[in-house]
């Protein structure tokens, strides 16, 4: 790794030279299970949708099961909405915090 001086004396790494030796990052999924069949499968972000409400009541995610074909539609606690944003996630956010 590579190291730079600052004009402070300091010692820092670049980025570029932090990040050199990564060759990938593992995609994010997500457990899920469906009410209907009962399937029980993991999910690329891409698969899921969250919506953050006002409210708890209008805070969900949505899937479409894999398994049925069945609409799902789950409610998203403050961890939840964490989790799947972090993991990438698209998000419509209706309201602003």
């Amino acid at each position: 790794m590579s190291e730079s001086v600052t004009t402070s004396g300091a010692r820092g790494v670049s980025v570029a030279s932090a990040f050199s030796g990564m060759t990938g990052v593992a995609p994010v999924v997500f457990r899920a299970g469906c009410p209907d069949c009962r399937g029980r499968f993991e999910l690329a972000a891409g698969a899921l949708r969250l919506v953050v409400g006002a409210s708890s009541r209008t805070t969900f995610y949505s899937f479409t099961c894999p398994d049925c074909g069945a609409a799902v539609r789950k409610p998203a606690g403050e961890r939840v909405v964490e989790l799947l944003t972090g993991g990438g996630v698209r998000t419509l956010r209706l309201h602003t915090p």
